[in-house]
């Protein structure tokens, strides 16, 4: 019998949850045991994705390690669960970054320590649940979920405004999903069960997509946020405590565009073609609009949070130019994305720890005051505005690449994000790195530079960067088959007209026989 290594990866968080919270004891020893359970169990939720890496087919395009058990008998609603090339790397991301959390945690946190735990593996298991789902409902239902940690996250560890920025954030992410599940509901009384391969192979009229699309749309625009549904997210990162900043931009928001790419596209894929420019429009706008705003904040929690929408707008581009190239662009620079703004919250952190502030004009001249943190910060700042060599660099060149054989014109009004992107990140470094010290010994603590738990936490995420940056194919040899049997499948090849009736989709068999032919 073989391991249900997928079940083991969703619910041994959630083993965790329940070991903490029948911890008992005082005060002190309750918050160290707490802490020991969140990590030793975030450590081997990392060694079980590793496992899953090393034992998944990358020649194979189909979901693998699948898990498939009765859940709503009559509803014919299932336990189902597999990976494939597209979400494999968005569990592996999960279980690096939950652990960093919780080490950044270590000292930061001091109130409701075994609570603040129990929250972060809760959210790890609704994140792996998610990434793993091939029932819509319980797409939904992990999806959904995800937003009762992040709430408390937010609400109970943020800042002094944390209660506006809890409620904006559950708000707008809520009315989004709420459409999804009406949906998702269509759906369900079209195939008679929630199987996402039925709804899939499902033929729906044109103008019914259209509708369906849209559903789609808002809820994982919220997510990604896409201009103009971003505004919950520079509060909530603001009011945000570190950690719950890392996850936020480091997973969270990239739900979004996983949506797109796991039920979009394969569901409603002659609508997602019709709507296409609308998406390039919303991506560019977002891209260079949101860019502006960046160079003027004055905050630095605030500026790596607007430098995330930009970013995210290349991927939007990437997954909707319908071609090999953008889309697997598009999820390395998630992947890509993830890493490196969970590196540069984590930099913010450690400065606000020190100095207890987020004002960028009251640093200037960490170089000399901090030379290790200002080592790490220039890889991440690099890497930021997608120098070649790191993984930033991959993922915007595929993108744009994509982009490029669909509109000239809107690869080049991205392309100018990248010029932004380089503008605001090297402004930022220049100011807070160079220049004479204005600090007295008295302003910091007496160890001011990185220590090792601090050093350990950045270089798990700046050696990826580099790796992705340096050997892409560790990514792109496992992404592209997933990929291809998406483009291919479902008949997705360029934007083209809608066409005004529905188009039976053509099995695999019988394209090869017709290609075969051609040749």
């Amino acid at each position: 019998m073989k391991l249900p290594l997928l079940s083991l990866l969703i619910f041994l968080p959630l083993t965790g949850v329940i070991f903490i919270s029948l911890i008992n004891g005082e005060k002190t020893s309750l918050a160290r045991n707490a802490r020991n359970v969140a990590l030793w169990i975030s450590i081997v939720m990392f060694a079980l994705s590793l496992v899953l890496w090393f034992n998944f087919d990358p020649f194979n395009p189909e979901y693998q390690f699948i898990e498939k058990r009765e859940w709503i008998t009559r509803s014919n609603i299932y336990y189902y669960v597999g990976v494939d090339g597209i979400s494999l790397f968005f569990i592996l991301l999960t279980t690096l970054l939950t652990p960093l959390c919780i080490l950044i945690s270590w000292d930061s946190i001091q109130n409701r320590i075994r609570e603040y735990m129990m929250a972060f593996l809760f959210l790890e298991t609704l994140l792996i649940g998610m990434f793993c789902s091939l029932d819509l409902l319980l797409f939904y239902v992990f999806f959904e979920g995800t937003l009762i940690p992040m709430f408390l996250i937010i609400g109970i560890w943020g800042g002094e405004r944390r209660i506006y920025a809890c409620f904006k954030f559950f708000l707008y992410t809520l009315l989004g999903s709420v459409l999804m599940l009406l949906a998702l509901i269509k759906l369900f009384s079209e195939t008679g069960t929630s199987d996402l391969q039925a709804a899939i192979d499902l033929t729906i009229s044109f103008e019914t997509q259209k509708w369906l699309w849209l559903a789609f749309f808002v809820s994982f625009a919220v997510k990604i946020p896409m201009w103009p549904f971003h505004t919950w997210l520079p509060d909530a990162h603001v009011e945000a405590p570190t950690a719950g900043s890392v996850i936020l931009a480091g997973v969270l928001i990239k739900m979004g565009g996983y949506g797109f790419l796991r039920l979009t596209l394969p569901i409603l894929p002659h609508a997602s073609e019709y709507f296409a420019p609308f998406i390039f429009t919303l991506s560019v706008i977002a891209i260079i609009y949101i860019s502006l705003v960046t160079l003027v904040q004055k905050d630095l929690k605030k500026l790596i949070a607007y430098s995330s929408i930009a970013h995210m707008g290349f991927v939007t581009l990437g997954i909707f130019s319908l071609t090999h190239e953008g889309i697997a662009g598009s999820i390395v620079q998630m992947i890509s994305h993830g890493l490196i703004s969970a590196g540069l919250f984590l930099c913010v952190g450690f400065l606000y720890e020190r100095f207890h502030t987020r004002d960028i004009s009251a640093y200037v001249g960490l170089a000399t005051l901090m030379p290790v943190f200002s080592a790490f910060f220039m890889i991440l700042t690099l890497a930021s505005i997608g120098l070649p060599g790191t993984s930033g660099f991959i993922g915007e060149f595929f993108v744009l690449l994509g982009i490029y054989q669909i509109n000239t014109g809107f690869a080049l009004l991205a392309s100018s994000g990248l010029v932004l992107g380089a503008a605001y990140m090297l402004w930022l470094y220049r100011r807070i790195i160079f220049g004479k010290l204005n600090v007295t010994a008295s302003d910091v603590k007496p160890v001011l530079d990185l220590n090792i738990r601090e050093i350990t936490c950045l270089s798990a995420i700046t050696i990826p960067i580099l790796v992705i940056g340096i050997y892409p194919p560790i990514l792109l040899s496992v992404i592209n088959p997933s990929v291809e049997k998406l483009l291919i499948r479902h008949n997705i090849v360029k934007v083209t007209a809608p066409p005004t009736k529905p188009v039976e989709k053509i099995p695999l068999k019988t394209l090869a026989k017709k290609s075969s032919k051609t040749s």
